[in-house]
């Protein structure tokens, strides 16, 4: 199975026991009870198949998780010196890994069933299933102090599947914690989105409030966002253990060139028409164009950028008041007192939607009238 699994572009498999993580049983629980997930709902919807693979599939004797590097090519941090440009993370800069990896499973998983009286389901982060742990109890790598699974052959940059299995294999050891005393992941995080070591807050996460919130970026975390427009590698890629990393060897996980440093000018004119095309067969695309425009906004109000301003304004009038609310915050940082006045009187004096409303009494707020 190693060598067919290998032969389909997997870098690593391992197996380990439906019944590995038993403290996932309590640990689960108390992390949505604090709020952690955010809104992110299907976290708390059928948690109890997250915490226990058996209740998810009582046929299950045995999970096989498998990881497929993504390295990247250049350090994801270079681009975020570049302001006028959109960061965007490693894993999004190339094909949906959701579909290169299933197909992969589905294969191997048939290629598992033909061996005997085996059933099999696989997934790729589309089910309640936390792959982290079982990688962990699996051998695959162990979960940093940033939550992210760290491989010593691989780094930070693993995707990772999962083959459910009534088949009764022999489970590999897990792997043990080497991280040591290091606590680069958690000191670089620009919002603080770690209360502790080995504890992540997702509603203080960029790559959390860039992909998975729904509404308005919070205020407070906005100019910490910087350029980052889809996604954050911050805590990834400062890992030591990315020294053994390799580049994605998986052909149709190459990197996009187009994706590498975007320019914001340019993402802030998309349509949903030419959002979908651009984006097509990406990670982005789930998204959707008004959040994503949402992220461009905030990464333009980041600029510091005159040249950008007039992206931003063109924005007031968009359709979306995710959008509108994002170009008042841009514009508010950009412009000066008298322009931002003469933009609100333009486009801002009639609104009508709450938010957005807010959002230029905000910006108003912190460009005080002149006197006389």
């Amino acid at each position: 199975m190693e060598t067919r699994a290998r032969h389909l572009g997997f870098d690593d498999i391992r197996v380990t026991r439906p019944d590995a993580v038993p403290a996932l049983v309590e640990r689960l629980p108390v992390w949505l009870a604090a709020g952690h997930h955010g809104d992110m709902m299907w976290m708390v919807d059928r948690a109890d198949q997250r915490a226990d693979p058996a209740t998810l599939w009582p046929g299950v004797r045995s999970v096989i998780m498998l990881g497929m590097t993504y390295g990247p090519d250049e350090n994801p941090l270079d681009v975020l010196n570049r302001r006028d440009r959109g960061a965007i993370a490693a894993y999004a800069q190339r094909r949906d890994y959701h579909e290169v990896l299933k197909g992969k499973l589905k294969e191997l998983g048939g290629y598992l069933s033909a061996k005997g009286d085996v059933r099999v389901k696989v997934f790729v982060d589309t089910a309640p299933v936390m792959e982290k742990p079982l990688a962990e109890a699996a051998g695959l790598g162990w979960q940093g102090k940033h939550t992210v699974l760290i491989s010593r052959a691989h780094g930070n940059w693993l995707l990772l599947g999962a083959i459910y299995t009534s088949a009764d294999l022999v489970a590999d050891a897990p792997e043990t914690d080497h991280c040591g005393s290091c606590r680069r992941c958690l000191d670089i995080c620009p919002t603080g989105a770690f209360p502790a070591p080995y504890q992540l807050d997702a509603r203080r996460c960029i790559s959390y409030l860039t992909i998975e919130h729904e509404g308005p970026i919070p205020r407070e975390f906005r100019a910490a966002i910087g350029n980052r427009i889809f996604g954050c590698d911050d805590c990834l890629a400062v890992c030591p253990w990315n020294k053994f990393a390799a580049v994605a060897g998986e052909g149709r996980l190459a990197a996009r060139a187009d994706l590498a440093a975007p320019p914001l000018a340019e993402l802030a004119r998309l349509d949903d028409a030419a959002f979908r095309t651009r984006f097509a067969g990406t990670p982005i695309k789930r998204t959707g164009r008004d959040r994503f425009l949402r992220n461009v906004l905030v990464a333009i109000g980041n600029s510091g950028s005159l040249a950008l301003a007039p992206e931003a304004a063109r924005c007031l009038g968009d359709s979306s008041p995710l959008v509108r609310g994002a170009a008042v915050w841009a514009v508010g940082r950009l412009l000066d007192a008298s322009s931002l006045r003469a933009a609100f009187a333009r486009c801002g004096a009639d609104e009508r939607d709450d938010e957005v409303r807010a959002e230029w009494q905000n910006a108003l707020a912190q460009h005080p009238a002149a006197p006389g």
